[in-house]
C-alpha cells in the first residue's frame, strides 16, 4: 500500500483590486497598469460608436494633415473673397452656457411699447354759455373756442349752453368720458356759477369733473373791456399806459377850472341778485378805472340788482359828467338782448360785448389751467396779469 505524501500549502494569490484584465492577459500588478489597461478599454469602446450614422475613425488611423507652407498660406488667404460677410452672431443665435441667463429684451420693449402708445389727452375743457336767441350769440362763442384751439391745439374743447341754444350743457356732458373741466363763460358769481352748474355735474356721475371760476373779476377782462371801448371811439390816450396820462390830467384840470366836464364810463352787466355776483362785478370797474387812468367806472345792471343803466348815467351826470361824454362798456361775454338793451340807453358811445377778443381766450384757458391746480400757459404772459384777483 503506497503512502500518500502531502503536499505544501500553496500561498494565496494576490487579488488586484482594479483586476478587469481581457482574457489572455497578464494579471495588473500595479496602479499604472491598471489605468493603462482602463484606457485601452475605453478606446476601444469608443472605436465602435457612430458620429451622425459615420464610424468614428480611431485616433491611431486619422492622416495627419502635413503643415503649409508660408506660400501656400499667402496663397490661400489671396484666394478668399475681398469682402466676407460679417461673423456678428445675432443675439437670437448665440448659444447659451450652462448656468447662464439668457438675455432679456424686457427693458427695451418695455421702453418700445410705452413709445408706441399715443399719450393721455388732457381734460375736455368744456366751456360753459348762457344762451340766447339772438343767433350772433352763438356765432361768437364759437369764434371765442377757434381762438382757444389755436393756442392749445392739444386741448380738446366742447360746448355747452344752459339754455336757449344748443347743444345744451346736459348733452354735451353725457357724450363725453374721462375728465374734464367746466369753464363759465359767466362773469361773476351767481346763481347759474353755485346752483345750474353744480347740477349738471352730479347729473354727470360718470365723469371726473370739477368747476373752474368764473371769468370775472380778472384784469384781461379790463383789457378787452378797454380795447372794445377803443373801438368804439374812445380817446386812444386815455389810459394808455395802465395810469393818468397827459391826455386825462388835462381833461381833469378843465373840469377843475370850470371849462368843462370828465369824461366817465358806465359798465353795464346784466346783473344778479346774488351779492357776490355785484362785489364781482364792482371789482371790474375798478380794474378798467385803473386801466383808464383813473376814470371814473360805474356799474349799471339790465336784469336785476341796481342801479340800472339810466340810473347809472344820472349819477355819473350828478357829479359833473357831460352825458355825451359818458361811454358805456358792454359787460357782456356775448351779443344778445341784454347787450341791445343797454347800448340803446347809452348817451354817447357804446362798445360791443367783450365777444372774441383774443384777452378772452388767454383768460378762458388761464381760468382751465387753475382748476387743474397748475399754472398759467405762456399765452397769459401779459402785463395785465400781474394784478392778483
Amino acid at each position: 500500500m503506497t503512502a500518500s505524501i502531502p503536499q505544501p500549502a500553496q500561498p494565496p494569490q494576490p487579488v488586484n483590486p482594479g483586476k478587469a484584465s481581457r482574457p489572455g492577459t497578464a494579471p495588473l500588478d500595479s496602479a499604472a497598469q491598471l489605468m493603462t489597461e482602463i484606457t485601452a478599454q475605453l478606446s476601444d469602446r469608443l472605436s465602435h460608436l457612430t458620429l451622425r450614422g459615420a464610424p468614428r475613425t480611431p485616433q491611431a488611423q486619422r492622416v495627419p494633415q502635413p503643415a503649409r507652407t508660408a506660400s501656400q498660406g499667402r496663397t490661400a488667404q489671396s484666394a478668399r473673397p475681398q469682402h466676407q460677410p460679417s461673423r456678428a452672431v445675432s443675439a437670437a443665435h448665440t448659444p447659451r452656457v450652462a448656468g447662464s441667463r439668457a438675455p432679456t429684451p424686457r427693458a427695451s420693449t418695455s421702453r418700445a411699447s410705452r413709445a408706441a402708445q399715443p399719450p393721455t389727452p388732457p381734460p375736455t375743457l368744456v366751456a360753459v354759455a348762457h344762451g340766447s336767441r339772438d343767433p350772433e350769440a352763438l356765432r361768437t362763442v364759437r369764434a371765442l373756442l377757434d381762438r382757444v384751439r389755436a393756442l392749445r391745439p392739444d386741448l380738446p374743447v366742447r360746448l355747452g349752453h344752459i339754455e336757449l341754444n344748443e347743444p345744451l350743457l346736459p348733452d354735451t356732458l353725457a357724450a363725453l368720458r374721462g375728465e374734464a373741466v367746466l369753464v363759465p363763460l359767466l362773469l361773476g358769481r351767481g346763481c347759474h356759477v353755485k346752483r345750474d352748474l353744480p347740477a349738471a355735474l352730479a347729473a354727470a356721475s360718470h365723469l371726473r369733473a370739477r368747476i373752474a371760476a368764473p371769468l370775472g373779476p380778472h384784469p384781461l377782462l379790463a383789457e378787452a373791456l378797454h380795447a372794445r371801448l377803443t373801438e368804439a371811439g374812445l380817446s386812444a390816450g386815455i389810459g394808455a399806459d395802465m395810469g393818468a396820462d397827459t391826455s386825462t390830467r388835462a381833461l381833469g384840470r378843465a373840469a377843475h377850472a370850470g371849462q368843462g366836464a370828465a369824461h366817465a364810463v358806465v359798465l353795464a352787466a346784466a346783473g344778479s341778485r346774488d351779492p357776490d355776483s355785484a362785489a364781482d362785478t364792482e371789482r371790474t370797474a375798478a380794474l378798467l378805472s385803473a386801466r383808464l387812468g383813473g376814470l371814473p367806472v360805474l356799474p349799471g345792471y339790465a336784469a336785476a340788482g341796481g342801479p340800472s343803466v339810466v340810473a347809472a348815467v344820472a349819477a355819473l351826470e350828478a357829479r359833473g359828467c357831460e352825458r355825451r361824454l359818458i361811454a358805456l362798456a358792454s359787460y357782456f361775454a356775448a351779443p344778445g338782448r341784454f347787450a341791445g338793451q343797454s347800448a340803446a340807453a347809452a348817451p354817447g358811445i357804446a362798445a360791443a360785448p367783450l365777444g372774441a377778443h383774443p384777452a378772452m381766450a388767454r383768460l378762458l384757458l388761464h381760468r382751465y389751467e387753475q382748476a387743474l391746480g397748475g399754472t398759467a400757459p405762456a399765452a397769459l404772459s401779459h402785463r395785465a396779469v400781474t394784478v392778483g384777483v
